[in-house]
């Protein structure tokens, strides 16, 4: 393709764009394309998971902060960065699970929250939206309403009879589900590590695996190998010091293995409107080879 093509990632929460994908959103930065993350909530009911920021000035205006953090990543990884608005449904813990917020992202109705996707959709005109798929990568009330909200958005915003006060239609071409926490990928960090004389941080990760809930490697379609921008993602993590304490299992793993074992970002195709060839290596396989849109 002659001119920029355009990607969209959509995510329930700051944070989630660094840790899912961000090393491929820097690597087709770094190839001139345009790429937008888009926020569905503010992570306002977050907790604190670096020691290190759990001080007076940080937990008395999470939001601010947050928001903070969320333009730093953006300028690490070379994004555009759009709030959609909603509020963190937090995630609900005990037995039984309380009840969530009222007025939180989870529980607001699709009729409200779908619309002002379809505002950015139409406004950023992406070839190709990334989100989660319908466990939301892990079973976070938030992350499943970003993927109930962003599937009804990619339909939504190419038909011309809904919401026409939102913008002129825009069809993307390709919508897929990251897949970023297989067991395939954790055991090959894991015996990678200890063949090299390591302590591996997924030893009782996989130690408690539910076998019930199989593997998502088997659904992956696409790898695009980004190993080279892995240090522009663990940036990109490090600036939600909220979030990523950088003494944790995130960054526990050399790069050199990871580079070595696992040099990809992975994903799932569930819906297209060119031809593309499966397995793929490239989030625009069927895209570049087609005249300008």
């Amino acid at each position: 393709m002659a001119e920029k093509l355009r990607l969209m990632a959509v995510h329930a929460h700051p944070d989630d764009e660094s840790s899912k994908g961000a090393a491929t959103m820097a690597k087709y930065v770094a190839e001139g394309h345009e790429v937008m993350v888009v926020t569905c909530t503010g992570g306002e009911r977050g907790d604190i998971l670096n020691p290190a920021m759990d001080r007076p000035e940080v937990t008395a205006d999470i939001p601010a902060v947050r928001r903070q953090e969320m333009a730093k990543a953006a300028e690490i990884l070379g994004v555009e960065h759009r709030w959609l608005g909603f509020v963190d449904s937090g995630l609900p813990e005990g037995d039984p699970k309380p009840p969530l917020p009222e007025g939180c992202f989870a529980l607001v109705p699709l009729a409200e929250s779908v619309p002002p996707l379809v505002r950015e959709i139409r406004a950023f005109r992406p070839h190709v939206v990334i989100t989660y798929d319908e466990n939301g990568g892990y079973p976070h009330p938030d992350h499943i309403r970003c993927h109930e909200v962003s599937v009804a958005a990619f339909d939504a915003a190419a038909d011309p009879d809904q919401h026409p006060e939102l913008g002129e239609p825009w069809q993307a071409l390709k919508l897929y589900y990251s897949h970023g926490f297989s067991r395939q990928r954790l055991v090959a960090i894991h015996e990678a590590l200890l063949a090299a004389g390591l302590e591996s941080p997924y030893e009782e990760w996989l130690k408690n695996w539910d076998a019930s809930r199989g593997d998502n490697a088997d659904r992956v379609t696409t790898k695009v190998e980004c190993a080279e921008y892995f240090e522009v993602r663990d940036a990109a993590l490090l600036a939600h010091a909220t979030q990523i304490d950088p003494n944790s299992r995130w960054f526990a793993v050399p790069l050199d293995i990871q580079r070595q074992v696992w040099p990809v970002e992975e994903y799932e195709l569930v819906r297209s409107l060119v031809d593309s060839t499966l397995p793929e290596d490239d989030l625009f396989s069927g895209l570049r080879e087609k005249a300008a849109l």
